[in-house]
């Protein structure tokens, strides 16, 4: 059965698409089955593995909705072994649509039962708020990873997430679990990014990735393309660390 993982940080440019992007394309170059769903109304995952947005007629809106089903909405794209549902700017109104619905948490889960065993994984790309899309995507979900900037401000709102996170825990899906956390946009040679590891491995130890993603041009230009970094520039640092991040995942899911 599929392992469901959000990928989510009410902080937005902290990499959370790029993550979702490129862990899916490369679980799925590791031969693993992936569904990728963009749960972001800019549909950045989207249009970032080639997806042209404004042609999509069903995807995460109208699963939420349940007016059609993820298989009508899967699309295939250019990464190998790698589905999408993809999002459209529509799905900014799914939030004020479902705020009278009874179980409105858990319209997501709901939706991916009939295909969740279909897939080794399923990333939900969230959108950069805790709102009602974020709460169905960590309440379908099994595990959370939380990208974390290498920056002075990356640990402003990672209470509020972790938070959140409990209260999901206690009240819609006592089995989420922290995947991990991510450090991202890592340069070396800034003392802050440095300080920023140190700080975040001291205070979560275990809970951090052993894989950090540093800073990396291929990484920003490979959407524009519609490409994952891994077919981008498979040379590339960014494709190497989201190639060792996927094996980590893997690993840890093995046990």
């Amino acid at each position: 059965m599929g392992k469901i993982i959000a990928i989510a940080n009410q902080k937005g440019g902290v990499g959370k698409t790029t993550t979702s992007v490129n862990l899916a394309a490369s679980l799925g170059v590791l031969e693993k089955k992936v569904l990728l769903i963009d749960a972001d109304p800019q549909a950045n995952a989207s249009s970032g593995l080639g997806i042209d947005v404004e042609s999509v007629e069903i995807g995460t809106y109208q699963i939420l909705e349940h007016s059609h089903s993820p298989k009508e909405a899967i699309i295939k794209c250019s990464a190998p072994n790698v589905d999408v549902i993809p999002s459209h700017i529509d799905l900014v109104a799914i939030e004020i649509e479902l705020v009278d619905k009874e179980n409105r948490e858990y319209m997501l889960k709901k939706a991916l039962e009939s295909i969740k065993e279909e897939y080794d994984y399923i990333i939900i790309d969230c959108a950069p708020s805790l709102g009602l899309l974020t709460l169905n995507a960590l309440t379908a979900a099994d595990s959370v990873i939380i990208p974390i900037q290498c920056e002075y401000f990356a640990l402003e709102g990672l209470g509020k997430l972790l938070n959140t996170i409990k209260s999901i825990q206690k009240i819609h899906n006592p089995d989420l679990d922290i995947e991990g956390l991510l450090l991202t946009m890592f340069d070396s040679r800034l003392r802050l990014s440095n300080q920023v590891v140190e700080e975040v491995q001291k205070h979560f130890n275990d809970m951090v990735f052993d894989t950090i993603i540093q800073r990396n041009v291929k990484l920003s230009e490979a959407p524009s393309f519609g490409e994952s970094i891994i077919n981008f520039d498979a040379t590339s640092k960014g494709a190497i660390n989201y190639l060792h991040l996927a094996q980590e995942v893997i690993k840890k899911n093995s046990k």
